[in-house]
């Protein structure tokens, strides 16, 4: 582990978070509806993945997988599920900050983040889709502070984001949003 995560509040909030959760985190819809469109070659990359039920049913599809979370309990989980169902070489486990995390080139084919959101790093990840690819995400809106007032405002998607923040050489597939959970997903692919 880098040291400079030791005491990460993130790290330690997001390990105590999993010492208590089930193994795996489900399928994400926006995974599942991703991997179903196509996209070239290549490898997918999983941010914030958790120990995550999409990155193993990509690596399932043959892709590689480039997993990156800050937690080691997530990951660890992660990378017990992949070598269990034969699947630890196609999966890649890396804990890291996303704030300081950059993704490595040539890109990725599929790159997928589900229930994190900094501009930043959305800046990043659509910089790192091959022509062709997809970016799928999905985060809080502001109006999910209305049920959690403690939520930090940049955390959340102002209107029109993320699509109005995707670089020139997209085509938004679809933006929508989940009142009730007060979330939106973004699956874009990038031109070719």
């Amino acid at each position: 582990m880098d040291p400079e995560l030791a005491e990460h509040p993130d790290r330690l909030r997001w390990n105590a978070k999993y010492g208590d959760a089930p193994a795996l985190s489900p399928v994400h819809p926006l995974a599942e509806r991703a991997l179903a469109l196509g996209f070239p070659d290549g490898a997918v990359l999983d941010l914030a993945s958790g120990p995550s039920g999409s990155a193993l049913l990509a690596a399932g599809a043959g892709r590689r997988v480039t997993a990156v979370d800050i937690s080691e309990t997530a990951l660890g989980r992660l990378g017990a599920e992949a070598r269990r169902r034969g699947l630890g070489p196609l999966i890649t486990l890396v804990q890291a900050d996303l704030g300081r995390w950059r993704p490595e080139p040539p890109g990725y084919a599929l790159v997928l983040c589900t229930g994190f959101w900094d501009r930043a790093v959305f800046g990043r990840a659509a910089g790192a889709v091959l022509p062709g690819g997809l970016l799928a995400w999905e985060a809080f809106t502001e109006t999910a502070r209305r049920d959690r007032p403690r939520m930090p405002a940049e955390w959340c998607l102002a209107p029109g984001e993320p699509a109005s923040l995707l670089p020139d050489g997209y085509t938004v597939l679809d933006q929508a949003d989940d009142p009730s959970a007060g979330k939106r997903r973004l699956l874009a692919r990038r031109g070719g």
